[in-house]
């Protein structure tokens, strides 16, 4: 039986073109070496990750289908069948948000991202939730507008904002309340003065004032100043001061994707870790799905827990397993590869390491990867777990800033601190498996000649040391990496797991 080493590189696609390839720019002894010795590369993107077909992958669904090993439909594809089979129309926490709004002050917020990027929300989910909210008789319906900028090209939030404006019309129901960059309201790492802007935005109308029609104006302004302000970074536009939200108020959160939806979430139904003059009381909120498992709020869509995923197979069978990854993404290395589940599995040992405070991670794009590289080689010295796996954030966390240069540099902090790890393993026993959720370093430049911010369709690494080799099989995928493990490990593969080893024998 194998030891195991698992690194996930976070935003590390496989492509040969050479502009705006910060993977390619960098210095990468390590993984250049690694990878010309021993790999394959994986889908993950589309179909490969339970998504719909061509559409990139994300951190999410790429963390959650390497460690379930299967392919499952991802929220995403549930929303879009129940909107192509009109099954939306009876989901039943949106009929009883409906029916809370009008037996109460007879209004409704549907508060989230509102884009086409398709990792956290979409924005043709938003025009459905309208059309039958006006079905269903609601009188007053707000959109809270979070403008995105990272899935997204930088400044293409006046095109869904026109978008948004333009549905309301020809249906000729709901308004626009506020437009706040997600930046502010989509934090995840608990900068609660981030999460406060937003929050006094939506309650107190705390922000620069504008009107439908001139809205689009205030924006296009805002991208033009200098240094320019983006739409992930959009301070607080106030364009209806009726859609604040007051006592009594109905709230839907519509993306479905859990984290970074939590502080916002948490300060508007549960806690604020911040200081505030005004907290509306009595609120209805509903969440299109599980943002937390212990959360009282019910969901449009619960999840679909899987049986028998990686970390649970490995507690069954009574062995120790250690999880890190620094706070912007522990949920990565947890919730999500654990299959949505929050608690621990049994031996399940977790390591937090913290991200660095800065406001874009530009500004330190080494982030702590040298302190997740610190720890796992410290739990692979241990000798006390035969499973170790990490996730390395820097490339996808400073891609999505959009500059060249700092990402060159995220990439080579990464290639450094794998070196490591690679090192630990080689000393003490361990097949070191490489791979990624997703590309996204590898392509910094869009087709149009600006930053590109967004995630990528590429192909990702799939790196084995130890003398082992791959099967050459048709399309392998994350799905497959699950199984890998549990054969070098010597473990059977449970039934539930789809996902074909790849590992030559």
């Amino acid at each position: 039986m194998s030891k195991v080493c698992l690194i996930v590189i976070d935003g590390w696609g496989c492509s040969d073109v050479v502009e705006g390839n910060a993977i390619n720019a960098a210095a990468t002894p390590v993984m250049d070496t690694l990878f010309k010795e021993n790999a394959v590369t994986l889908n993950a993107s589309g179909h490969a990750v339970g998504l719909p077909d061509g559409l990139m992958g994300n951190s999410e669904v790429g963390h959650t289908t390497i460690g379930i090993g299967r392919i499952v439909y991802q929220d995403i594809v549930r929303i879009n069948l129940s909107i192509e089979n009109k099954s939306i129309y009876k989901n039943e926490t949106l009929l009883e948000a409906c029916n809370k709004a009008k037996s109460g002050n007879g209004r409704i917020h549907f508060l989230g991202l509102v884009s086409d990027g398709g990792v956290h929300s979409h924005i043709d989910h938003l025009f459905e939730l309208l059309n039958i909210t006006k079905k269903e008789g609601v009188p007053k319906c707000y959109v809270q507008f979070f403008a995105d900028g990272r899935d997204t090209r930088p400044t293409s939030g006046v095109g869904y904002v026109q978008q948004l404006l333009d549905h309301m019309k020809s249906i000729n129901y709901g308004e626009l309340a506020t437009i706040v960059g997600r930046y502010y309201a989509m934090d995840r790492d608990k900068r609660y003065e981030r999460i406060k802007i937003a929050y006094e935005a939506l309650t107190q109308g705390k922000g620069e004032k504008s009107t439908p029609d001139q809205v689009i104006e205030v924006i296009k302004k805002r991208y033009a100043l200098e240094p320019t302000e983006t739409d992930e970074f959009l301070k607080p536009i106030i364009v209806n001061e009726e859609g604040r939200v007051r006592d009594g108020d109905t709230l839907v959160f519509i993306d479905f994707r859990a984290d970074r939806m939590r502080e916002i979430v948490e300060a508007c139904g549960l806690e604020r870790h911040f200081e505030t003059d005004v907290v509306p009381k009595d609120l209805h909120i509903a969440i299109m799905a599980q943002y937390k498992g212990s959360w009282p709020f019910k969901m449009l869509y619960p999840p679909q827990q899987p049986v028998n995923v990686l970390g649970e197979w490995l507690a069954k069978k009574g062995l120790t397993q250690f999880h890190c990854a620094e706070t912007e993404k522990y949920a990565h290395v947890t919730f999500f590869f654990n299959g949505g589940r929050e608690e621990a599995f049994e031996k399940e040992d977790r390591c937090m390491v913290p991200s660095p405070k800065v406001p874009t991670y530009d500004m330190q794009p080494e982030m702590n990867a040298s302190g997740v590289a610190k720890e796992m080689c410290t739990a692979i010295a241990s000798g006390k777990y035969p499973f170790v796996m990490c996730n390395f954030a820097p490339p996808d966390m400073v891609g999505h800033t959009g500059q060249y240069e700092p990402a060159v540099i995220a990439c080579e902090a990464t290639d450094t601190a794998i070196g490591e790890i690679h090192q630990a393993c080689e000393e003490n026993g361990y097949v070191l498996l490489i791979t990624s959720d997703h590309g996204n370093a590898e392509k910094m430049i869009s087709e149009k000649g600006g930053p590109h911010t967004a995630h990528t369709t590429a192909r990702v690494p799939f790196i084995m040391t130890g003398g082992h080799k791959f099967q050459q099989t048709d399309d392998p995928g994350l799905s497959d990496v699950a199984p890998t493990i549990l054969d070098l490990m010597g473990l059977d593969i449970p039934a539930d797991m789809t996902g074909k080893s790849i590992l030559l024998k």
